[in-house]
């Protein structure tokens, strides 16, 4: 596992104490597991904790720490959106298993996923940086494996970042628009309008998450707080406002609500599973700290901790308004095939008084666009750090700094333009353009289970744990993670009907969409990508131990505001090449 690699100690050896006190290194050595050689050591002089982590990891400290742990979580819960993700995703847990599907759904999922989450922040406490689970693929894979690891980590996890703002967006405008319908019955909202209402809100968000890390930081924590307090509001005031009627309860009894209702063509077991992307798409949310630990004060033990408030206060949370939902819904098919297009809308309808469902309507709309805003922050990020490694053919741009906002604003402007194209699939239909929420489920627990499992499996002790870390549950939680990832991958592909029922517009094309563009992904790696990139790239000054003046440099490159690595002239001394930072 010559590629797990430590920032070690050299007291023990004379020789390397005298050489790294002659070049002036701080012996102190962050927790870490980075991809440094073996016998580097970075110059931790004059840096803090956090900085010292982060170039212990191989990188320049390049944003301002201005985010808490209060802050980081916010974003987080921002990027999650309960209350506009569950309306979003309502035609997935209430149409494949009605409300038994719902509640057991939700409560055994969640279970897994908060184990996905904790095995993320014990590598989040480990390897604080923007670049998040793709470093992880990177620095934990057998040999000769990081490259290819941190590839298809990278990309995969991207597929969820870059979809993430245009999917939230799209079902905002389909909210807005449903508001409009209600209120005037002959409005029939077109393609064409839902496009252009859903690019306009992809704009204000770009322009947002472009600004300085401070203000950006306060925003969402405004935005997270407001989603918060409408999530409460609308756990309570549902129960409060529904209405009855003489041949329907206002509240269905438990035996009715814990039954599962099958909406699918395949065994209620199945269709159980299969409502699981309600919960899958929701939950994607809770790596937004990873990303954003190299903004975040305390990063090794403040971002981990917002994961896992994340999911576990969020799972929690989106249980009671499923729990609420269920027992109030009167009519599934009727709220499934809604004219208004949106199931939420055409839920709050048929159980409560217009106007309230107009105001309960109105305070999810503004949650989503605090949403969507959040996604596209946590986006730029995994772009940013992804470029800053040459992922992308135009990195160069794309990993540049602004050094007015010291953001990454060329990675904003790049998603945006990326999810504006997408968006352009709401021509072809609600098929087409309800895949980018399939994709993005899939994709993110690609993402988020290829370093858990590497870790679980291949590493094992031998993975160097920071301050935040799960002691001997650490691989049972992995096992757990992982099980749920490998049977949930097929089934998040299966379409709700099979056999002569089974046409084109009713297919999952989730297979196609998501398995499309990592075929090609692949098909880049064996034909070119192979052959230069070596996974990520470090752009610090570190020392050589045991060698006198051994020392290599991250340089500027021309005509980039931030810094990339030069290996091209290796240094000589004593005869012997010094170590480059490829990952074999």
């Amino acid at each position: 596992m010559s590629d797990l690699k430590e920032v070690k100690s050299n007291t023990s050896h004379p020789r390397q104490s005298h050489s790294a006190s002659h070049a002036g290194i701080d012996l102190r050595k962050p927790s870490v597991t980075t991809v440094l050689p073996d016998g580097d050591v970075p110059n931790f002089e004059g840096l803090s904790a956090d900085e010292a982590a982060l170039v212990a990891l191989g990188y320049k400290q390049e944003f301002k720490r201005e985010f808490s742990l209060w802050t980081t979580f916010c974003v987080s819960f921002a990027v999650l959106g309960l209350l506009p993700s569950f309306a979003s995703t309502l035609v997935f847990g209430m149409g494949y298993a009605g409300t038994g599907g719902m509640v057991w759904g939700w409560l055994i999922s969640w279970v897994f996923i908060q184990c996905v989450a904790m095995g993320m922040a014990e590598l989040c406490s480990s390897m604080p940086t923007s670049g998040g689970l793709y470093y992880a693929s990177a620095v934990l894979a057998p040999p000769g494996w990081g490259p290819y690891a941190a590839w298809i980590t990278g990309w995969s996890n991207w597929c969820t970042q870059v979809t993430g703002a245009p999917s939230v967006n799209y079902a905002l405008s389909a909210m807005i628009l449903a508001a409009a319908s209600i209120t005037n019955p002959n409005y029939v909202p077109t393609e064409y309008q839902t496009f252009l209402l859903t690019v306009f809100i992809m704009l204000q968000h770009a322009c947002i998450s472009s600004m300085p890390t401070l203000w950006i930081a306060r925003y969402n924590s405004f935005g997270s707080t407001l989603n918060m307090i409408g999530l409460f509001v609308v756990i309570i005031m549902i129960p409060a406002s529904v209405t009855g009627a003489a041949d329907t309860p206002k509240f269905f009894p438990s035996s009715q609500v814990w039954s599962i209702q099958n909406g699918t063509e395949w065994p209620d077991g199945i269709a159980v599973l299969m409502s699981f992307i309600a919960i899958i798409w929701t939950m994607s949310g809770y790596d937004a700290p990873f990303h954003l630990s190299e903004e975040c004060s305390n990063a090794s033990v403040a971002s981990p901790r917002a994961i896992v408030m994340t999911a576990g206060v969020g799972g929690l949370a989106g249980w009671a308004l499923q729990l609420v939902v269920a027992y109030t819904v009167i009519d599934i098919p009727s709220v499934i095939g809604s004219d208004l297009g949106q199931p939420w809308a055409s839920y709050l309808i048929q159980v409560m008084p217009q106007k309230i469902a107009l105001a309960v309507l109105g305070l999810t709309i503004v949650c989503a666009y605090s949403m969507g805003q959040g996604c596209m922050v946590a986006a730029s990020r995994v772009t940013f750090a992804y470029a800053r490694d040459g992922c992308f053919p135009a990195s160069f741009w794309i990993k540049r700094v602004n050094k007015h906002t010291s953001t990454p604003v060329n990675a904003v402007w790049f998603n945006t333009a990326i999810g504006i194209c997408l968006l352009c699939l709401i021509f072809g239909g609600s098929v087409a353009i309800g895949a980018i929420f399939s994709v993005g489920a899939i994709a993110a627990y690609v993402a988020f289970t290829i370093p858990i499992f590497i870790k679980t499996f291949f590493v094992g002790d031998r993975f160097r744990r920071g301050p935040w870390h799960l002691g001997k549950f650490s691989k049972p939680i992995g096992m757990m993670a992982c099980s749920f990832i490998v049977v949930m991958m097929p089934i998040l592909c299966f379409p709700s009907v099979r056999g002569s029922d089974l046409t084109p517009q009713l297919m999952n094309w989730t297979i196609v969409v998501y398995g499309g563009p990592m075929t090609l992904v692949n098909i880049w790696w064996f034909a070119s990508a192979r052959k230069w990139f070596k996974g990520p790239v470090i752009n610090v000054e570190h020392h050589m131990l045991g060698r006198e003046e051994g020392v290599v440099n991250g340089v500027e490159t021309s005509g980039s505001d931030s810094p990339t690595p030069d290996y091209s002239k290796k240094a000589e001394l004593e005869g012997e090449t010094l170590p480059t930072t490829e990952i074999r």
